[in-house]
C-alpha cells in the first residue's frame, strides 16, 4: 500500500505562514514605548484582503500561500508513504482448537485541517482594532476629538506550521496471539498488541528570549515583545510532526456460552502507553526542550478488567408451571457490565507568576524532593508537601504525568422481562430496571493538580451515586 497525503491548502490562496529563513534581522521591527510597532519600521507592507486596505502589517517572515515558492499548503509535502500491512493465522494442531495469529502494519494520517484552521487569523489576512468613543456610522472618527483615528500596528502573535518538519503521522502497529477452545463455546485469547508511532503533532513557540531573561519577564521589569529574536512577533507557535510515542500490552479475552442461560465475557488488559503530548494538539510545555514533556501518556491506563453478562433466570418458565406464573414471574433476564480500572496520569502545572516560566507559551511544573506520598484520600489523593516552587526563571524537576488519578469500580446491573401478545406479530411489553453504579460506590474523578490551588491535592469530584431508572416499552 502506497498513501499519497498532500497537506490541506485553502483554494484561493488566503493563507500566510512565518518562515525563519525569510526573516531578515536587518529589518527588525522597531518597538515603541506603547508595545506597537512604529509607522517608520522597515518589513511593513499591506493586505492582499481588499477589506484591510490601507491598514499597514508587519511582515517581515510572512511567507503567503502560493507565492515565492511558498506551497499552497504551506509545508512541504512528503510522498513516500509507503505503508505494507501482513497477517496470518495458524492452526497449531490442525484441529481448530488452538490457533496463532500475527500481524503488523504501518498506517499513515493526515492533519485533518486544524492546523490551517488555525493559522487563518495570521498576518495580513486578519486584524483586530479597538477604538472607543467612536460613531456607529463612522467608527475611524472620535467622537471626543473629531479626528480622525489611525490604527496602531500591532505586535502580532502568529500560529504556523513548521515547513520543513511536516512528514504525515505514522502508527506501526503490531499484535501476536494465540485463541485457545477450553471447552464447547468457550474461548480464550492472550495477545501482545503494540504501537510505536512517529511524526505525531504538536505546537511549539519558536520566538524564545534567552533563558537568561526569564526572570525579569517573570517579574515584569523586562518588556516581553522587545527581548525576543523574531522582533516585530510575539509568540510563534509553529505546528510540527515532531514528537513520538509508544504503546504496548497485554491482552487476555475470555468469552463463553457457560449454558443455554448464561452467556459470559471477560476481558483483562495490562498496558503502558508512553508520549510527549500534555493533550491532543497542545503546546510543547518547554519550547526550550521537548523531552520535558516525556511521560506516561495521558491515556495510560495500566490496568483495566470488564466482565459483562446476560443471564435468562431458569425459574418457573416450564411447560409445568402455569401460564399465569410463567408469564408474571418467569422469564426474567438480568445482565450487567462491571468495570475496574486505574487510574489515569494527572498533569501537574506551577500556575501562578512562573505559571507559564516568562513565556507566552510555556506551562511550568513544581519542583518534587522525595517520594510523593498517595494517601489516595479524598482530601489528601496526593500529599503536596513534597512539592515546591522552581528558582524563578527554572523548570520545574517534576517528571511529567508521575502522580496517578482515582480509577474506577463500577457495575451497570439490568433487569428486564417481555410479555408476549402475538408471537406472529411480535408485539410484545417490555419492562426493563436499569441501574447504574448499582453498589452505590463512591468513585473519586478529578483532582486539583495546579501547585498554586488552595486545594492541590485534594480530590474535587466524583462521578455519579446510584441511578436507578425503569422503562416500559410497547411494540405491537
Amino acid at each position: 500500500r502506497w498513501d499519497g497525503i498532500p497537506h490541506t491548502y485553502e483554494e484561493n490562496n488566503r493563507q500566510s505562514n512565518f518562515y525563519p529563513n525569510l526573516y531578515d534581522p536587518a529589518k527588525a521591527a522597531v518597538i515603541l514605548p506603547s508595545g506597537n510597532i512604529s509607522p517608520t519600521s522597515p518589513g511593513l507592507g499591506t493586505s492582499p484582503n481588499a477589506i484591510l486596505k490601507g491598514y499597514q502589517f508587519y511582515l517581515n517572515g510572512i511567507g503567503l500561500a502560493g507565492q515565492n515558492g511558498i506551497p499552497a499548503g504551506m509545508v512541504n509535502n512528503y510522498w513516500g508513504n509507503i505503508a505494507p500491512r501482513v497477517g496470518f493465522a495458524y492452526d497449531l494442531e490442525g484441529k481448530g482448537k488452538t490457533v496463532i495469529r500475527g500481524g503488523f502494519g504501518v498506517m499513515y494520517e493526515r492533519i485533518q485541517g486544524n492546523d490551517v484552521y488555525n493559522a487563518g487569523s495570521n498576518v495580513p489576512f486578519s486584524a483586530q482594532v479597538n477604538f472607543n468613543n467612536v460613531s456607529l456610522s463612522n467608527p475611524n472618527v472620535s467622537l471626543l476629538t473629531g479626528q480622525t483615528l489611525v490604527s496602531p500596528i500591532t505586535v502580532a502573535g502568529i500560529t504556523g506550521l513548521s515547513r520543513t518538519d511536516y512528514k504525515a503521522p505514522a502508527s506501526y502497529q503490531f499484535s501476536i496471539g494465540v485463541q485457545r477452545e477450553l471447552a464447547r463455546n468457550s474461548v480464550l485469547s492472550v495477545s501482545y498488541v503494540g504501537n510505536q508511532n512517529r511524526h505525531q503533532n504538536d505546537y511549539r513557540d519558536i520566538n524564545l528570549p534567552s533563558p537568561s531573561q526569564l526572570p525579569a519577564l517573570i517579574n515584569g521589569t523586562e518588556s516581553y515583545n522587545t527581548v525576543l529574536p523574531y522582533l516585530g512577533f510575539g509568540g510563534i507557535r509553529l505546528s510540527e510532526n515532531a514528537m513520538n510515542s509508544h504503546y504496548n500490552s497485554l491482552q487476555v479475552n475470555f468469552h463463553s456460552q457457560i449454558s443455554k442461560d448464561l452467556t459470559l465475557q471477560a476481558v483483562y488488559t495490562l498496558s503502558k502507553a508512553i508520549d510527549s503530548q500534555s493533550g491532543d494538539m497542545n503546546n510543547v510545555s518547554n519550547p526550550y526542550n521537548r523531552a520535558y514533556d516525556n511521560g506516561p501518556s495521558p491515556l495510560d491506563r495500566r490496568h483495566i478488567a470488564i466482565v459483562n453478562f446476560i443471564y435468562q433466570l431458569p425459574f418457573l418458565r416450564g411447560k409445568d408451571t402455569s401460564p399465569i406464573l410463567r408469564s408474571t414471574v418467569g422469564g426474567w433476564e438480568i445482565s450487567g457490565i462491571g468495570t475496574i480500572e486505574t487510574g489515569l496520569p494527572l498533569g501537574i502545572s506551577l500556575g501562578g507568576a512562573q505559571g507559564s516560566n516568562g513565556l507566552a507559551n510555556g506551562t511550568n511544573r513544581p519542583d518534587a524532593s522525595g517520594s510523593i506520598s498517595t494517601p489516595h484520600t479524598l482530601l489528601d489523593w496526593f500529599s503536596p508537601s513534597a512539592f515546591s516552587l522552581p528558582a524563578l526563571g527554572a523548570w520545574g524537576n517534576f517528571p511529567a504525568r508521575s502522580v496517578y488519578g482515582p480509577g474506577r469500580d463500577n457495575w451497570n446491573l439490568s433487569l428486564f422481562k417481555s410479555f408476549n401478545f402475538s408471537e406472529a406479530r411480535g408485539s410484545r411489553l417490555e419492562i426493563r430496571l436499569e441501574t447504574f453504579n448499582a453498589f452505590n460506590h463512591t468513585q473519586y474523578q478529578n483532582v486539583s493538580t495546579t501547585f498554586t490551588d488552595s486545594r492541590f491535592g485534594q480530590v474535587t469530584s466524583t462521578y455519579n451515586p446510584r441511578n436507578v431508572q425503569l422503562g416500559v416499552k410497547l411494540m405491537f
